[in-house]
């Protein structure tokens, strides 16, 4: 790391974060000035007016400029999707448990007396949430993006690189010239709009980089303004504008950019081969836009900060995997992409490495040496399974083998796919609790689904089974609805013309993403927890059924009262019951054969846009408050604790014959399971990779790791002790960088129970 990119770092961590109303004050006012307008123009003139005005600032190091805030890491008010949230969380902001900004109490009173009036009643959040039908299914179900624009998407790169705005407002003006559909002249006249701002706002910045000296950086910008990138740093200065405008128009999180050793490789290559470019210096521009990564941040309601706590923005880079004709791909960018990581350390961007059974050897030790350094990434992706179960989804061969990845590990197509892939998160180990008492919470008592009996009722283990699928069944159907509802409120709230162009045929058929412009359209849904839910059913068989060690009228007593009083029974469930993630076929197949049924009844649905329901396993961080709704279970769990981290990994502590026992649990469950994304935690002492041994021992457990083919493995090099002292003294680790699920955050951000439940993992010295 240079000295330019020191001071850029350190710039960058000293500024505080603060909410900002700066947009929702711009978006209120032009919608009071389009008043009549549709949606989608009120949508195109705020975003253009928000380019226009937005305030702007660039530091004087810089190589690679922009932000849509002034200030980094500011969190952005957006009104069109959320505002009544904002109103009753706006003072705690600061002080609340996890994800805290900063707030100006003036900003407090303009909120109230100017944006508030305006849109109470109006938002998406007010829409979808109006009937009840989302809080009705909490405890069970948790429904997305009620509160924001879709994200999660991987915009086409490389078609934007090679077309920029000038590009696309000849595209728009061309299909509109012999337009007569209403709607689609409308859609072009917004893509045209929202482009002239884009232009506008490239040229704000070469203004003020040309008032500030920056010649080199005034030029660049305003060359993208009117023409394709053609360098490698005008590659990267396009793209960074890109990712910035994404959130501007969308405040949401998870645009990735995708495969970038592929787009940004031809003009690496040109400037190579013309001596424009040295790798110091390719590496310098790199490494400045990994800094810009950094600085944009998601503000979101203190409930969802704690499912996606520590600012988990998303920005996910793929390197490495198979070319189209499914051959080895990897070039100079990749190991520059790795070398930035090991450098920054940064918990952005979500840096990936795509694996293959003809992985380079050089590249699988790269990126294992970057690992070592602690930073939590990369993470690693099989294409051995997941281009396979993609092609099984409907994806093309083609777009399969081009995967890449959004947000923390859910797969996606490049450019051409409206996936929705955090739509809802669906707690399996709640549904259980309700099927072993009477549809009726342990927690609050309430009676939540219908009574199909309780464990004390059930003749045997096949009657309860019958009854967990008829209680799984009655949330997914209400889920649905829930999910629809969403759908159709984003089409009514929040169409986005600027997204909408990077898009694929959203340009040619005249139809904005949100109403089904992708050519795929996808929804995605994560079962939550399968290690929890296996260990529990696991333990109800072999104790109560099989073995009757255990009577059932004695564990349905014990769960209702948190194992008060009962210390020797729980310890018999926790001790001398085989657990999923040891390699015991018996366990792992009960967890295998629901998140299977799940899987196969979610077949049976379409999406708001007609396309497919699939689903993945992972958590984010919803382990830790989904735990919160779940009272005892039968696997020795206490009321309200953490359920097992990831989605694919083993409860922490229960894995206990090693990390390749692990894996050969995790590869008993079908990966058409995890075609929205699965996640494999580990956690490995940094002893491990002190030696070259090392490094080769645990690129050889990566192979095991695409033999086996399990679809994602992601690891925390860091000792246990570190992580006490970091909690206990958290001025003294600032930097310390974790993984949390698919996602990098700085441990002392990061809320006090979650701490402990990363503390807790099991750590190898071995494999």
């Amino acid at each position: 790391m240079n000295k330019r990119i020191e001071i850029l770092k350190e710039k960058m961590l000293s500024c505080p974060r603060y909410v900002s109303i700066e947009q929702a004050l711009i978006i209120t006012r032009t919608y009071k000035e389009h008043e009549n307008e549709s949606v989608q123009m009120k949508r195109a003139y705020s975003l253009y007016n928000a380019l226009n005005e937005i305030e702007i600032g660039m530091e004087s190091e810089e190589l690679i400029v922009g932000n849509r805030t002034k200030g980094s890491r500011y969190g952005v008010v957006f009104p069109e999707s959320g505002i009544s949230w904002v109103d009753s969380e706006f003072e705690t902001i600061p002080t609340r448990p996890q994800d805290k900004f900063n707030v100006h109490p003036e900003d407090i009173e303009t909120f109230r007396n100017v944006i508030l009036p305006y849109w109470k009643g109006r938002s998406l959040e007010d829409d979808v949430k109006a009937d009840g039908k989302i809080s009705a299914i909490s405890t069970v179900v948790k429904i997305n993006q009620t509160d924001h624009a879709q994200g999660h998407i991987c915009p086409n790169v490389k078609e934007w690189l090679e077309t920029g705005p000038a590009g696309y407002i000849q595209r728009a003006e061309s299909k509109l010239k012999d337009c007569t559909d209403e709607k689609k002249i409308e859609f072009y006249q917004s893509v045209i709009l929202v482009m002239k701002g884009v232009q506008n706002f490239m040229n704000r910045y070469a203004t003020l980089a040309k008032s500030m000296g920056k010649e080199d950086v005034a030029q660049i910008c305003h060359d993208l303004s009117v023409r394709p990138a053609q360098s490698f740093r005008e590659a990267i200065q396009s793209l960074w504008f890109l990712m910035v405008i994404l959130h501007m128009e969308s405040n949401a999180s998870s645009f990735s950019p995708g495969r970038l050793d592929e787009s940004l490789y031809p003009y690496y290559k040109k400037d190579k081969e013309e001596l424009m470019i040295s790798d110091e210096e390719a590496l310098e521009l790199i490494e400045c836009l990994w800094l810009k990564f950094n600085q944009i941040v998601y503000l979101r309601n203190a409930h969802s900060a704690k499912y996606f706590a520590g600012f988990p923005i998303g920005f996910n880079i793929a390197v490495g995997g198979v070319d189209e004709n499914g051959n080895d791909f990897c070039n100079e960018l990749s190991h520059l992409f790795i070398k930035a990581q090991e450098e920054i350390g940064l918990p952005q961007p979500n840096l990936s490495v795509r694996l293959h059974e003809k992985t380079n050897q050089e590249l699988l030790e790269h990126a294992v040496r970057c690992v070592s350094k602690g930073s939590g990434m990369p993470q690693f992706f099989n294409d051995k399974c997941l281009i396979p179960a993609l092609e099984e989804l409907g994806i093309s061969k083609e777009d399969a083998r081009d995967y890449a990845i959004v947000g923390c590990v859910e797969i996606t197509t490049q450019g051409n796919n409206l996936g929705w892939s955090d739509s809802a998160m669906f707690n399996l180990c709640k549904v259980l609790e309700l099927t072993l008492n009477h549809g009726k919470c342990l927690i609050t008592h309430k009676q939540l689904s219908p009574d199909y009996g309780s464990l004390s009722t059930y003749s045997s283990f096949e009657e309860l089974e019958n009854a967990f699928e008829k209680t799984m069944d009655y949330f997914i159907d209400k889920m649905i609805e829930c999910c629809e509802k969403v759908e159709k409120g984003h089409q009514d709230h929040l169409p986005t013309p600027f997204l909408s162009c990077v898009i694929d045929d959203c340009i040619e058929s005249g139809m904005d993403v949100v109403n089904g412009g992708a050519r795929y359209n996808l929804s995605g849904i994560q079962m939550i927890q399968v290690a929890n839910l296996a260990d529990s059913m696991a333990a109800i068989k072999k104790m109560v059924f099989d073995e009757k060690r255990i009577s059932a009228h004695d564990l349905e007593y014990a769960l209702q009262t948190n194992f008060e009083g009962q210390e020797v029974l729980r310890q018999t469930l926790l001790n001398r019951v085989e657990k999923y993630g040891n390699d015991i076929q018996w366990v792992d197949e009960l967890g295998s054969k629901w998140a299977n049924a799940f899987r196969n009844k979610l077949k049976k649905y379409t999406n708001y846009r007609k396309g497919p329901y699939h689903t993945g396993m992972y958590t984010v961080s919803a382990h830790v408050p989904m735990g919160q709704n779940v009272g005892a279970s039968a696997d020795g769990r206490l009321s309200q604790t953490p359920l097992a981290d990831g989605g694919l990994s083993a409860v922490y502590g229960r894995d206990l014959n090693g990390p390749t026992a692990v894996l050969k649990s995790v590869s008993r469950l079908d990966n058409q399971c995890t075609t929205n994304g699965g996640l494999l935690n580990m956690k490995f002492l940094p002893e491990f990779f002190s030696t070259q041994s090392g490094i080769e021992k645990f690129a050889n457990f990566l192979r095991t790791f695409v033999d086996l083919e399990i679809p994602h493995i992601q690891f925390n090099v860091v000792s246990k002790q570190d992580l006490l002292a970091a909690k206990a003294h958290p001025e003294q680790y600032s930097s310390l960088t974790v993984r949390v699920a698919g996602y990098t955050a700085y441990f002392t951000e990061l809320a006090g129970d979650l701490q402990d439940e990363i503390i807790a993992r099991t750590s190898y010295d071995k494999i």
